[in-house]
């Protein structure tokens, strides 16, 4: 059942490879265009982040004083679930208009067009690759050390990739159809926000419905993050959930792909 979808994303990825160049340069362009002409320029990329992390840090650590999770205070467990949710929440709605975006890459007929997502998810990494850090600092202000643990990173930011790949292909191919896509987009990381573990956790709830908040791929991913820098967990003692979530996130891979192939050839008429 997953070889097919292995299959798909090994080429992909090899597609990467071979148009590294060119998606390097559309990448640093991109994200030089999104703060063309404001006064700051590429700073406001990381400022809005960081203010809402400090006034999180304010209202639950000086202001509700929260109570630390598993020994940790409450703003470190906080920011390492959010942070990836910060790269979430950035990067799939810019994935959703790219195409619209990029219309004029789209009628040449020697560009990739499946690659225009890959854009938009390169731009909003190297901001993620800034907030990864700013997390480290921040467990190091707390006297936390980084240890071995931080080498699953990249398995964690690949398995994210994959997930959102096929999600971008998927809403980027209808929102060239379907200009109401990115306001779904947009709802359903709004209800996702709240409905994931990020501000809360999972212990809260009653243990026999737990296994339906492990139903939400960003779950593993937010875990997984916390489990690099709170709960020192390997992502493969987590067997049965790493394997739901590979089986979801190459469906919805391989989903995205065939569906962007499909409307691909209507994407001209249409722009």
């Amino acid at each position: 059942m997953l070889l097919k979808p292995l299959q798909h994303l090994i080429y992909f990825v090899k597609d990467i490879y071979r148009s590294k160049r060119m998606l390097l340069e559309l990448i640093k362009n991109d994200f030089r265009q999104q703060y063309l002409g404001s006064y700051l320029g590429i700073i406001w990329a990381f400022i809005q982040p960081i203010v809402t992390i400090l006034v999180f840090w304010f209202v639950f650590q000086v202001g509700f004083k929260s109570k630390p999770i598993n020994d940790f205070p409450f703003i470190l467990w906080l920011v390492a679930g959010i942070v990836p949710w910060f790269f979430m929440a950035d990067s799939w709605p810019k994935t959703t208009g790219s195409i619209l975006e990029y219309s004029f890459l789209v009628k040449q007929v020697m560009f990739k067009i499946k690659l225009l997502p890959v854009i938009k998810i390169g731009s909003s990494i190297l901001i993620h690759l800034f907030f990864i850090f700013f997390t480290l600092m921040m467990f190091w202000f707390y006297g936390f050390s980084p240890d071995i643990y931080i080498l699953q990173l990249p398995y964690y930011l690949f398995s994210f990739i994959v997930l959102l790949m096929g999600v971008s292909w998927l809403s980027s191919a209808l929102q060239v159809f379907l200009k109401d896509s990115l306001h779904c987009v947009n709802l359903i990381l709004q209800l996702g926000f709240w409905g994931t573990p990020i501000f809360w956790s999972k212990s809260m709830m009653p243990e026999n419905i737990q296994w339906l908040l492990k139903l939400n791929p960003m779950y593993y991913i937010i875990q997984g993050y916390r489990d690099t820098f709170i709960n020192k967990v390997w992502f493969w003692e987590y067997t049965n959930l790493s394997l739901y979530f590979w089986c979801f996130a190459l469906i919805t891979f391989v989903v995205g792909a065939l569906t962007f192939k499909q409307l691909k050839p209507h994407f001209a008429d249409v722009l």
